[in-house]
């Protein structure tokens, strides 16, 4: 499993930024968990059951965890891009199913959309963690 500085410097960006992320949301009221929840009942319909407290709750330590596991330093790269492609990708299928957040060709974001257009950063840094490949040793 070697070092590589170009991905530990994407996994310390995008594990940081997803670690205050969730951390901040521990202490969400009520009315900003439900908005949150919200958006996301569009791609995932199964959290419509629960609480906004609850939700809000699930919420932050999810993405504690997804930004430890990407910051830890024995996890694999291929792992940590797992995780981060796995919550991107909610990211991101919540700004396309949001309504009002894209342009009539449904990707390019209007201004309202712009701050969720940015979680697309995460999955093309998901993308190059997953599949980086270390050099081999020339034989010789």
């Amino acid at each position: 499993m070697g070092f590589s500085i170009s991905n530990a410097a994407l996994r310390l960006v995008s594990g940081a930024f997803i670690l205050n992320s969730g951390i901040g949301k521990l202490k969400l009221t009520p009315e900003h968990a439900a908005g949150l929840q919200d958006a996301a009942q569009r791609v995932i319909p199964q959290v419509s059951t629960w609480t906004p407290e609850q939700f809000g709750s699930r919420l932050a330590y999810s993405e504690i965890a997804v930004g430890a596991v990407i910051l830890t330093p024995f996890v694999s790269s291929r792992l940590a891009g797992l995780a981060l492609g796995a919550f991107s990708g909610g990211l991101v299928a919540t700004y396309l199913k949001s309504p009002g957040m894209t342009e009539a060709d449904g990707i390019r974001p209007t201004p309202a959309g712009t701050a969720m257009a940015k979680d697309f950063w995460l999955a093309g840094i998901a993308v190059a963690l997953l599949f980086h490949r270390k050099k081999r040793p020339m034989a010789g």
